[in-house]
């Protein structure tokens, strides 16, 4: 765990685990979120991989800068945290904005990686549908914080399974007051990097490694005919819907996502058992 200074801004990880065969796997995270958000993926994979995990500008324990926000200052960034890391080639794995980054770089970087997975992830730019209701949301997390607008956010970041199972109360408390205390201007600055992201499906046929694209089946952020047709335009594309996960699926469903990365870097070219 520490800081590092990458595009003049210091970003917060955590890198936990050694490489017993596995490789190292680098995890980006979704808008609102940190690293953490991976936390139960690494605690399960850390003896075999060397696990990374770290919060972009403005969010989790990274600073706030005054701009760079935009999903290309992002990649850029990301890039710069795995050199400076030595983590290349790396297992990328990104959820939402954290995938957003990921395509960036499997498509301009691909020497960085040695796979890419997405989760709750697509190559389309924000619906326009969308825009309003993100945009109203971050008005009032810039003007009062986000403590106001917790339940909202909530029924958009998880599914109805998560959010109505009486056994997983004390988690969306957890969750709950996370989203209350975010940092009002890095929040607001990380949101208009997401709304404003250009499109980059013209870029995913020169995508060449490897891809896994996961999706919840309750995901109302990104639904899954999003995910499914950025699958569907990268050579080669895995995708694997996640029964009963909405848009945070490595928190809902940890031990499905957990599965499922295992079972796609086992398969992949190189590997014990794997197709040459």
């Amino acid at each position: 765990m520490g800081d590092i200074e990458v595009g003049g801004t210091r970003y917060h990880h955590v890198d936990e685990g050694a490489d017993g065969g596995g490789g190292t796997v680098v995890f980006a995270h979704g808008l609102l979120w940190s690293g953490e958000m991976f936390r139960p993926q690494i605690d399960a994979l850390r003896e075999r991989h060397r696990c990374v995990a770290f919060d972009f500008r403005g969010q989790g324990g990274s600073a706030v800068s005054s701009s760079g926000y935009d999903m290309e200052t992002l990649a850029d960034d990301a890039a710069g945290i795995i050199e400076r890391l030595g983590a290349s080639p790396c297992h990328f794995v990104g959820l939402s904005m954290g995938g957003f980054v990921g395509l960036r770089l499997a498509a301009r970087r691909p020497e960085l990686l040695r796979s890419l997975t997405l989760i709750g992830s697509a190559a389309d730019g924000e619906p326009r549908k969308n825009v309003p209701k993100y945009a109203a949301l971050g008005l009032v997390a810039r003007l009062v914080g986000t403590g106001p607008i917790v339940d909202r956010v909530m029924a958009i970041m998880f599914g109805d399974a998560f959010l109505a199972d009486p056994s997983r109360a004390a988690e969306r408390a957890v969750r709950r007051r996370w989203l209350a205390q975010l940092d009002r201007v890095g929040t607001v600055r990380a949101l208009w990097g997401v709304i404003l992201r250009r499109a980059v499906e013209d870029e995913l046929g020169r995508i060449a490694v490897p891809t896994l694209v996961l999706s919840g089946e309750g995901d109302k952020a990104v639904v899954s005919a999003r995910s499914r047709r950025t699958a569907s335009l990268i050579p080669g594309a895995r995708f694997e819907a996640v029964p009963r996960a909405g848009h945070t699926a490595t928190l809902e469903e940890p031990a499905a996502i957990t599965a499922a990365l295992s079972r796609f870097w086992a398969s992949l070219p190189g590997r014990p058992g794997a197709a040459p």
